[in-house]
């Protein structure tokens, strides 16, 4: 058992106003009374990978196992967790993509364009879309494409310093895509 520690009485005394050199005063008289709160998103999208891509990233890790099963039971579990891992997270990492139209920019992956940049957006259906994936392509055109994405939006680029002539970018919803950079624009106009 530990001897208690009394603790000190409160005092009736006020507590010494702080000084003017005190950094917790200069850094609340320094920042913002309320931080502006982050434009939500118009249209946020995430290009998630279909299940049948986790069925086969959980068979890699259980082949992952068998390969390791000769050496017996430890080398064998730690042969699943790890090919079962892996697989997962190149699973994940690619069906991370996100499209999204906020604070007046399309962000698709790591490319951040603004609105004012863009010019017509037409919606891709899925014959149209393999086309602009395949011979119609432009090599200096940027593109955010998934194969188990059927459907895309193509936008094209109106600023005369970039030499990208499109975006392409696979999207579920590419209507509710367009819909909202068409109502950006209009804000912006």
């Amino acid at each position: 058992m530990q001897p208690s520690v009394p603790s000190p009485a409160p005092s009736s005394e006020p507590s010494p106003a702080p000084s003017a050199e005190s950094p917790v005063e200069t850094a609340v008289a320094s920042s913002p009374v309320a931080a502006p709160a982050p434009a939500a998103p118009r249209f946020d999208e995430r290009l998630t990978a279909p299940r049948s891509w986790w069925v086969i990233a959980g068979l890699i890790g259980l082949s992952g196992g068998l390969i390791m099963f000769p050496l017996g039971t430890v080398p064998m579990l730690g042969g699943l967790i790890v090919a079962a891992v892996l697989a997962g997270a190149a699973v994940s990492s690619y069906g991370s993509a996100r499209v999204r139209v906020v604070a007046g920019s399309l962000v698709a992956g790591d490319a951040r364009i603004p609105v004012s940049a863009l010019g017509a957006a037409e919606v891709l259906d899925a014959e149209e879309a393999r086309a602009w994936r395949t011979h119609k392509a432009d090599p200096r055109a940027f593109m955010l494409m998934r194969s188990y994405v059927q459907r895309a939006v193509r936008v094209e680029i109106t600023d005369p310093a970039d030499p990208t002539p499109y975006v392409y970018l696979s999207s579920r919803e590419p209507e509710a895509l367009v819909a909202a950079l068409d109502s950006v624009r209009a804000e912006a106009a």
